[in-house]
Parts: C-alpha cells; sequence; structure tokens
C-alpha cells in the first residue's frame, strides 16, 4: 500500500495523466445532479428492500396493521384535539425540536405534525426488518426515507407552520422579503465561490487562529508551527499535534478563549501543529503513504530536531489521529522509541462500525467517486460538506433554510461556523486509498494495512494512549472510537464528552453545560463493551481539556527552560504563524 508505483516529474513531484475514459466523464457529468451520490448505488438498495417486501408477506400484514392502528389512533386524536386541547399520541424524538412551540398545539396544526411523526414511524418499521435485505441496503433505504420525509415536514411551508403564519401576520410579510434577499444574497456568494454571510468577522490570523508562533518548517504537503512559549519554564516533552486534512488545522486554534493550542501553552507545554496544504489537481497522486511520510514523519523529524533527546508527545484529530496511529503502529514495529504518548481526539482505528457515513462507502459508491476524482484529480470540498450536511439534514439544512429564508432571520455567525466554512479539498489517490483501505477493508484494525512493504499492527503500540470521543458524534461514533482500548495493548485512558464532532473537541474550561466521563483501561483489565463502560465510568462536570492537562504531565519527566521557535539550526522562521497553507483556498 505504500509503495505502489506512480509517475515521477522532474521536480521530484508525483502526476498521473488525466482522465479521459467515457466511464469517467460520465461519472463526473452524472455527480453534478446527484451531489456525488451513485445512482447506481441508491436504486440497488430500493431494489433490494421493495424485492424483498414484495416476497415477505408476514412483513406486509404486520406494516398492514400497523398503519390501521396509526389510522385509528389518528382519527381520534383528531376529533379529541377539534374540540379542545388533548394529549398528543405521538411524541417528537428528543432531538426533534421542529413541534415544540406552543402554536403547534392548537388545531389544525397539532393534526398536520402528528399525521407526520405517524408517518414517520411507519416508514420507520417499514423500512428497517424486512428479511433477506443486506444491513447496508437497510441503513441506505431508512437514511433515504427519513430525508424524503423530512422535506415535507409541515415546518418547512408557511401554509403549515403556525410560527411563520404568526412572524408573517404581526410583520406584515417583511419576514419573507427578507428572506428573498437572503435567498439572493446566498445565491450570489455561491455564485462567486464565497463563504457564508458574516465569515468576514472571522479572518484567520487575524480573529482566529492567533496564537504566537512561527512556521518552523516546509515541504511540499505541511507546515509545521511552533509556539511561543507564555511560561518561563515547559514540560520538557513537545507536543506534535496532527489534525484532520479534510479541514484547516486551526479548529484548535479558534478564537483566543476556546482555542486548545492556546490552552497547552499557557499550562507549559512546547506545541506544535502541522498545517496541511490545500491540494490541487496537481496532487492527484500524493496517497496515504505520502501523508504518513511528509506529513507526520517529517513533522516528528523537526521536531524531534528542534527538542533533542526528548521523545513526544503525539496528538491526533479525526483522520489526523488515524494517521498517527498507522504511524505509531509502524515506529512500534520498527523499534522507533520517539513517541512518548498517544493522544486520539475522536479519532477512529476500527472501522467496521464507523455510523452513518458508511452510508455513502460501498463498492459502487467508491467507485463513482473515483471516476469522479480521476477528472479533477481531487474531492471538491462542496461534495464532502453536501454529505455530512446530509447526517443532520434536518438541523443543517431543513431548519436553517426556514430560519434563513422563511422567518427571514440570519443565523449569527461565530468561529467554529466560519472554520467550518473554510473547507479543504482531498487529492484523488489518497482519498480513494482511504476509502477503501480502512472504510470498505478495514485494513488497520485487521493487521492488513503495509507501511513500507510490511504490514503494521495495532499491537505494536504500547506507549499510554488518551482517547477521546463525543456523544453526539456523527462522524466518528463514540462506540466505534472506543475500541482502540480493544486493539492495542497499551493502558487506554478513555474520554467520554459532550457535544459532537467539533464542539465536543473544541471544549474550554468554564462552560457550566459541558460534562464529561472518564476512565482508565489497563492491559490487564477485564473486558468490558462500550456500554458497561458507559456504566461504571467516573462523570464530571466541565471541560475534559484539565484530565488531559493533568494525564500530559504525568506522562512527562521534568521542566526545562521555554524553547523560542525558529531559533534551532536548520529551523529558522520560515513565516509568522499561522503560516501561508492555511490561507489556500
Amino acid at each position: 500500500m505504500d509503495t505502489t508505483t506512480r509517475t515521477t516529474t522532474i521536480d521530484g513531484t508525483t502526476a498521473s495523466p488525466p482522465a479521459t475514459t467515457t466511464d469517467q466523464r460520465l461519472h463526473a457529468m452524472q455527480s453534478l445532479f446527484t451531489g456525488g451520490l451513485s445512482p447506481t448505488a441508491v436504486q440497488q438498495a430500493w431494489w433490494d428492500w421493495a424485492q424483498h417486501l414484495l416476497l415477505s408477506p408476514d412483513k406486509q400484514a404486520e406494516l398492514l396493521g400497523k398503519a390501521l392502528r396509526k389510522w385509528q389512533r389518528f382519527g381520534s386524536y383528531c376529533e379529541r384535539a377539534g374540540r379542545a386541547p388533548c394529549e398528543p399520541c405521538i411524541e417528537p424524538l428528543p432531538q426533534d425540536k421542529r413541534f415544540r412551540g406552543d402554536a403547534w398545539q392548537r388545531w389544525p396544526f397539532n393534526a398536520l405534525y402528528q399525521g407526520f411523526l405517524l408517518q414517520q414511524q411507519w416508514w420507520h418499521a417499514a423500512t428497517t426488518g424486512v428479511p433477506g435485505v443486506s444491513r447496508h441496503h437497510q441503513a441506505m433505504v431508512n437514511f433515504g426515507a427519513r430525508q424524503m420525509l423530512d422535506i415535507w415536514s409541515p415546518s418547512n411551508f408557511l401554509a403549515t407552520n403556525p410560527e411563520l403564519q404568526e412572524q408573517t401576520r404581526r410583520e406584515g410579510g417583511a419576514n419573507l422579503a427578507r428572506g428573498v434577499s437572503n435567498l439572493l444574497e446566498d445565491w450570489q456568494r455561491r455564485q462567486d465561490g464565497e463563504g457564508p454571510v458574516g465569515v468576514e468577522a472571522y479572518r484567520v490570523g487575524r480573529d482566529v487562529a492567533v496564537t504566537p508562533g512561527k512556521v518552523v518548517f516546509r515541504n511540499r504537503l505541511i507546515e509545521l508551527i511552533q509556539y511561543a512559549p507564555v511560561t518561563q519554564e515547559v514540560h520538557a516533552e513537545p507536543l506534535l499535534i496532527v489534525p484532520a486534512w479534510i479541514m484547516k488545522y486551526y479548529i484548535l486554534d479558534l478564537s483566543p478563549e476556546n482555542s486548545l493550542i492556546r490552552y497547552l501553552v499557557a499550562q507549559g507545554h512546547t506545541v506544535f501543529v502541522v498545517s496541511w496544504k490545500n491540494p490541487g489537481s496537481e496532487d492527484r497522486e500524493l496517497g496515504m503513504a505520502d501523508y504518513r511520510r511528509l506529513g507526520v514523519m517529517a513533522a516528528l523529524d523537526a521536531v524531534t530536531a528542534i527538542c533533542p533527546q526528548q521523545r513526544v508527545h503525539g496528538v491526533g484529530y479525526c483522520l489526523g489521529g488515524t494517521l498517527l496511529s498507522i504511524a505509531a503502529a509502524a515506529m512500534g514495529r520498527d523499534g522507533d522509541t520517539r513517541l512518548a504518548s498517544l493522544t486520539l481526539l475522536a479519532a477512529q482505528t476500527d472501522f467496521s462500525e464507523a455510523g452513518e457515513l458508511m452510508l455513502f462507502i460501498d463498492e459502487d459508491q467508491v467507485r463513482f467517486i473515483e471516476d469522479l476524482m480521476a477528472v479533477r484529480g481531487y474531492l471538491d470540498t462542496r461534495q464532502m460538506a453536501g454529505a455530512f450536511q446530509l447526517l443532520r439534514s434536518q438541523d443543517l439544512i431543513w431548519s436553517r433554510m426556514v430560519r434563513s429564508y422563511l422567518a427571514g432571520e440570519r443565523p449569527p455567525m461565530f468561529d467554529l461556523m466560519a472554520w467550518n466554512a473554510d473547507g479543504t479539498r482531498m487529492p484523488a489517490r489518497m482519498h480513494s486509498e482511504y476509502l477503501r483501505w480502512l472504510f470498505l477493508d478495514n485494513d488497520l484494525a485487521g493487521g492488513r494495512y503495509r507501511v513500507d512493504e510490511r504490514p503494521v499492527s495495532l499491537t505494536d503500540i504500547e506507549i499510554p494512549v488518551f482517547a477521546v470521543s463525543t456523544l453526539k458524534d456523527h462522524v466518528a461514533p463514540w462506540r466505534s472510537v472506543y475500541k482502540v482500548q480493544w486493539l492495542t495493548p497499551a493502558d487506554v485512558t478513555f474520554v467520554l464528552s459532550s457535544g459532537g464532532h467539533n464542539a465536543g473537541i473544541v471544549n474550554p474550561p468554564g462552560d457550566s453545560r459541558r460534562y464529561h466521563q472518564i476512565s482508565t483501561i489497563r492491559r490487564d483489565d477485564p473486558f468490558m463493551d462500550p456500554d458497561g463502560w458507559q456504566v461504571t465510568a467516573a462523570h464530571h462536570d466541565g471541560s475534559w481539556w484539565p484530565c488531559w492537562q493533568g494525564w500530559l504531565a504525568d506522562h512527562s519527566t521534568q521542566r526545562v527552560h521555554a524553547r523560542e521557535p525558529g531559533v534551532t539550526r536548520g529551523y529558522p522562521a520560515l513565516d509568522e504563524a499561522p503560516g501561508r497553507y492555511v490561507l489556500e483556498k
């Protein structure tokens, strides 16, 4: 895997000729209308479901019985609700906030939303439990049914949304005029390639990513930033942070009050972070091996040269954590002892239960994406963002459209939202290898992933591990992240934080709404599944950052004089932080 043949150009970069096959051009054209989804994969899922449902009279009878009972309940409810307020016949799911207002409890809107929820419940029963349907196809059909139903939610239309009607009467229709203006503005900004309204208030290097530091190393794939110390003494072991390359690194250095990097520097750590280049079509042949070699290993070489004779605390976020785990496994295999510990932030090492992202990943879908990337040389940020938005379409698509275009309200921009709009592309080769080797084949957990022509195993990671997961993570579900403690013999301190994939990590002290659970699983402890761990792990209010800082201090040796960036021979200051690569569009 790490040594696949490729073409090398005179300047040392790699390249491959642009795609010319009819299949690739056809699939690239199709993607313009399907949002990057393979129509064949979707059709196969629905056909699998429909065929098995047609040949299952027992399931048909069950669904017919459910439909009759729901109609009876709904009819009885409408009869009572039309005369006076009464108890609903079905409650929304806890995360569904669309129908909580008092206006929804009045006739006829209460009947509208109750009928919608009953229909939603019936379709869930119809798309699950059909004998013979593959688990993957069942999940796709269930997901697709939810997406279609959410389109027709009564909350999405002025004629069926009492809250919007009250606002329109109160404002004399001014909200609708603002909504049209918002729609036109958003369309124009999208046409011009601009971010959402308000991102201008969060300029990189001025408002976000402002922790002082210097770029001390650069190659064709990364810049390495060393941050300036604020304490006279620091822990001897430096930290090397490897963020995901799907987004810009400054998720960990947002505004000063919620910057993890600033927090670590203030606690007396020497902090380095990798800033990934935003690849273009000329980088189509960069693969997973390049990201490990030019990314993790090149950064580690620089850090150990700047901090000689010191081991390094490795920290990886999301895809960066997966890549760092691969590097750590290869280092353990080869006797490289430069890592003192490994911290994984919302990072998966076993992809057998990788959550709803697996809906978009099967052989046909991966091939479709590969053909699309072959034409461009990369996967575009809009397609990645679209997939993530579909996972939470109710919150990230429909409720935002209703608020912006019908209520005429602009959601307030904040630093995390501005960062989220600042995406990066994915090189064709790397993304294909990532999807196939990790998601499709799960080679890392299976001991089949190869580095330098030899397989690596996570069992070779024996340094202490600190793994952080988040309760509402749709990208790296916490039960999937938890599996790291089964795959390595190391002592694993596992944290389950409130929040989602980003907000659960960007979790500074001082927020009373935050909480987390934490427990250390030692190599000799008996097996415990995720649910058992959740029952027994200690519960703490507030951020997990202080717990991690204490863990880092416990796994560090001594204090040394603070290290200024850009003074080590061979690693001069090339630029002020945040550097050049993070500014690339």
